[in-house]
């Protein structure tokens, strides 16, 4: 990210970033999507990459609207989230079972925070500029994403972590 000189600099700058993040997580979904052992998690994580392909998309059109470079910029923060979430998954991780699903169900939901706290700034960005078109937009993937975490939240409270003090 070069020096912000503006508010449009960081609006622009952060949908870069925003863009970086969702190929991040993305890589990382197709990784353990076959690791989860719960019908629903698999579920989820293949509809949560349909989703994070289509705000991918969304960024890229609000870079082409707002006559940006349409290019990513190199997310720090999700590459630390994903290289964590690939330890606590797949280095130092059970083979199979609950215990794995509620970890992937964890590291999921932390990034998913992130994204939200991105796209939610990116939205306020877009608000504050007067692009209310964009800022619909970007609230309507934060709400995407909050109804992503409630599900996973859901899904661990009444069976996967269940399952899990099974084990």
């Amino acid at each position: 990210m070069s020096t912000p000189s503006s508010l449009k600099d960081l609006y622009t700058d952060e949908l870069k970033d925003l863009w970086s993040a969702n190929d991040q997580m993305l890589r990382f979904l197709k990784k353990v999507e076959g690791k989860a052992t719960d019908e629903s998690l698999k579920e989820m994580l293949s509809n949560s990459q349909e989703g994070i392909a289509e705000h991918t998309e969304l960024l890229k059109e609000l870079l082409t609207s707002n006559g940006e470079e349409v290019a990513k910029e190199h997310c720090k923060g999700m590459a630390g989230l994903t290289a964590e979430a690939i330890k606590h998954t797949m280095e130092e991780a059970p083979e199979e079972g609950a215990v794995l699903d509620a970890v992937i169900i964890s590291q999921f939901q932390r990034m998913t925070h992130y994204g939200i706290a991105g796209f939610g700034t990116a939205a306020a960005y877009a608000q504050a500029l007067g692009q209310d078109d964009d800022y619909q937009t970007l609230k309507g993937a934060v709400e995407d994403m909050y109804g992503g975490d409630e599900y996973m939240s859901k899904l661990a409270e009444t069976t996967v972590n269940i399952k899990a003090g099974d084990e």
